[in-house]
């Protein structure tokens, strides 16, 4: 057997989230027969041994990621997860915490009393703490904040007073500072006496005896050039930096286009007070990904998708309230042109060919405007250019579908007028789609809301409507 053929297949998380919920089962069944066993009515579940499950459940947690537990933990039914969570080591519980989403979060605090909550914060660094505090309970963060020493509350307290997308909230204190006056083989010296390096340390931070940020001197020039150099001859002197108030997204944008591990933080007057680095970027681009999501659908938070039915119906109702509103609007424009679906049949089988092209051209246009937007590649310079193009593209997408779709009402029909409104309405719908696509975000964004707050349903609302009262109404004028 070849070296490769005896290696043991990685497995994959979903393979161990596989196991886990065998070992759930196996523990659940297990309990049953235990029941059953009591109330007299099977033969004890002699095959399922409590102990020796729950230990091998354990053991097999403590091997895997914080990361990959707070994926598993998210994938399982409340029940199930708080089993699971109370199999977890303490001392990792303050990793697995800031790694599940808030909902789950949430699950998980509530299952902990005072005396847990305070040993998991104790192991996490001041700008974990600052992530975690605003979901801890009033008195936990009070006695929490009380053991902490002055350095560490200081920096909490800084991270807490910005808002949750500006960068000093999302900010690193633990960093490794130099003198630009001294030589190389002197810092690598004193990086060795060191226990370990700050995560996703790939540069070192320059500054003067007041603090003041000079440069950063890059591991990679440490390490190839001349010992005897001096870190000033060295060091990149104009780094990408950035203010604590400034936008974290707008931050992660620079991460992307200037392929950044770690950057410097600043205050006004040039002081390092702390460092962005690539993970907690990665971690902003995604939840701002899954947020645009949830808001297009009209969800109003994230959602744990095993919350209780209220949970979930709370989270929902607002947008499908504004959904019936909508449909009831549409259905009444249905109901002006009674008298010409009743004439005319077809226009019945029809109109909603004409409503949904719109509202799938329409989310389209919204989609590639809140992503433009997010980029900020939106200006008032290029709004009417961008306007222009968007309703070249529904006229072009309305004559060339619209011509398709009319030539077969015309085919299946045998009314070549019924073919010219069809293509008619097609076009004129599109524009609309076009149209309120653009339209839409921007009136969000300038009314301070998010540009994809509920964009879905509102393009579907109009194009439902524009689409029945313009197909109907050009039937009525050009057939009836």
């Amino acid at each position: 057997m070849t070296e490769v053929e005896a290696k043991k297949p990685q497995e994959t998380l979903q393979d161990r989230l596989a196991q886990v919920v065998e070992l759930l089962q196996r523990h659940r069944l297990g309990e049953d027969g235990e029941y059953r066993q009591d109330n007299l009515q099977v033969e004890p579940a002699e095959n399922y041994d409590q102990g020796q499950i729950l230990a091998e459940l354990q053991r097999k947690l403590d091997e895997l990621h914080p990361a990959d537990v707070a994926h598993i933990l998210e994938a399982l039914p409340l029940e199930e997860r708080l089993t699971v969570w109370q199999l977890v080591k303490a001392e990792r519980d303050g990793d697995i915490l800031l790694e599940v989403s808030d909902a789950v979060r949430e699950t998980l605090i509530a299952d902990m009393d005072d005396h847990e909550l305070l040993a998991a914060a104790k192991e996490m660094d001041a700008d974990e703490l600052a992530d975690l505090a605003p979901e801890l309970p009033r008195d936990v963060v009070h006695e929490l904040m009380e053991s902490l020493d002055a350095q560490q509350r200081e920096r909490v307290r800084s991270a807490l007073s910005y808002e949750e997308d500006q960068v000093g909230a999302l900010m690193d204190f633990e960093m490794v500072t130099i003198r630009e006056d001294v030589s190389l083989e002197v810092v690598l010296r004193y990086l060795r006496r060191l226990k370990e390096l700050p995560g996703h340390t790939d540069k070192l931070f320059v500054v003067d005896y007041d603090g003041v940020l000079k440069g950063v001197l890059p591991i990679k020039r440490l390490l190839v050039n001349d010992p005897d150099k001096q870190v000033a001859e060295v060091m990149a002197s104009d780094p990408v930096t950035f203010h604590p108030d400034e936008d974290a997204y707008e931050a992660a944008q620079a991460f992307e286009r200037y392929d950044l591990v770690s950057t410097p933080v600043v205050d006004k007057g040039g002081k390092l007070i702390g460092r962005l680095t690539i993970d907690e970027m990665v971690d902003l681009i995604r939840e701002e990904s899954e947020s645009e999501v949830l808001n297009m659908a009209g969800l109003r938070e994230e959602e744990d998708i095993f919350a209780s039915v209220w949970k979930s119906v709370r989270n929902r109702w607002a947008w499908l309230a504004v959904n019936l509103v909508t449909a009831f609007v549409a259905s009444r424009v249905i109901g002006l042109f009674d008298g010409s679906i009743e004439k005319l049949v077809a226009l019945a089988a029809l109109m909603p060919i004409v409503a949904g092209i719109g509202g799938n051209s329409g989310n389209q246009t919204i989609t590639m405007i809140v992503r433009a937007m997010a980029l900020d590649q939106v200006g008032t310079g290029n709004t009417v250019r961008l306007l222009r193009k968007e309703v070249g593209v529904g006229l072009v997408n309305g004559l060339v579908w619209g011509g398709v779709i009319g030539t077969v009402a015309w085919w299946l029909y045998g009314s070549w007028s019924l073919g010219v409104v069809m293509t008619a309405a097609m076009t004129l719908n599109l524009l609309l789609a076009a149209l309120m696509g653009v339209l839409i975000p921007m009136t969000l964004a300038r009314l301070g809301r998010d540009p994809a707050m509920g964009a879905s349903v509102m393009i579907t609302a109009m194009t439902d409507s524009g689409g029945f009262f313009i197909f109907l109404g050009l039937a009525t004028i050009f057939l009836l």
